[in-house]
């Protein structure tokens, strides 16, 4: 009987329809998008360590403006958005990579943290503009997004964030709110719509 449970699992996991073989695939073929395509949303100096301040607002941490005024990609429209040939990874380390987006770390004169994933996770090298919200994977658009210490991981501010970029994001694919509008409004001050993605 052991036996036989262990093949039906294993001929699920391996059947096309099953669950591992069910994550769709995007080609990023999408009619007028470019991947490396980016504008800043203000004006932009060339940061060095510890030039960049990040200030409060609503108890929330922003970045400085000076530093990340955020960016988008003007090609990911809204038509791009709903294609299902787009996802975010057709946008994200294409501009930057990985690597290159630790200096904003320095920048804002913060250690980037050991042990930074999952459960222990406490800063985020975050898209201002997130790349759902058509934002651009430049250098004007990151910055580190750390703390508070001492809460769970869902109650850390990037986390508070990632909820207002979903939130975000339904209401421009729903046609609730204009692209361009909630890329400007979160560019400015994400945190106006903390209370709005809780409840949403």
């Amino acid at each position: 009987m052991k036996r036989l449970l262990i093949l039906v699992a294993a001929a699920v996991l391996t059947h096309p329809f099953g669950t591992a073989q069910s994550k769709k695939t995007v080609s990023c073929k999408v009619q007028g998008f470019a991947a490396k395509n980016h504008r800043a949303m203000g004006p932009h100096k060339a940061p060095t360590d510890g030039s960049c301040k990040v200030h409060q607002k609503n108890g929330f941490p922003m970045p400085d403006p000076g530093c990340t005024p955020g960016a988008i990609n003007p090609t990911v429209t809204l038509d791009v958005l709903k294609s299902s040939n787009f996802a975010t990874g057709c946008i994200r380390n294409k501009v930057e990579s990985e690597d290159a987006k630790g200096a904003a770390y320095a920048w804002y004169a913060l250690l980037a943290p050991s042990h930074n994933k999952g459960a222990t996770q406490t800063c985020e090298l975050d898209h201002l503009v997130p790349l759902e919200l058509g934002g651009g994977d430049s250098m004007d658009n990151i910055w580190a997004q750390c703390g508070p210490s001492g809460v769970v991981l869902k109650e850390r501010y990037f986390k508070q964030k990632d909820e207002v970029e979903r939130y975000l994001a339904g209401q421009v694919k729903a046609g609730a709110m204009d692209l361009k509008t909630a890329q400007r409004a979160i560019a400015k001050d994400y945190t106006q719509f903390i209370e709005a993605a809780k409840h949403h």
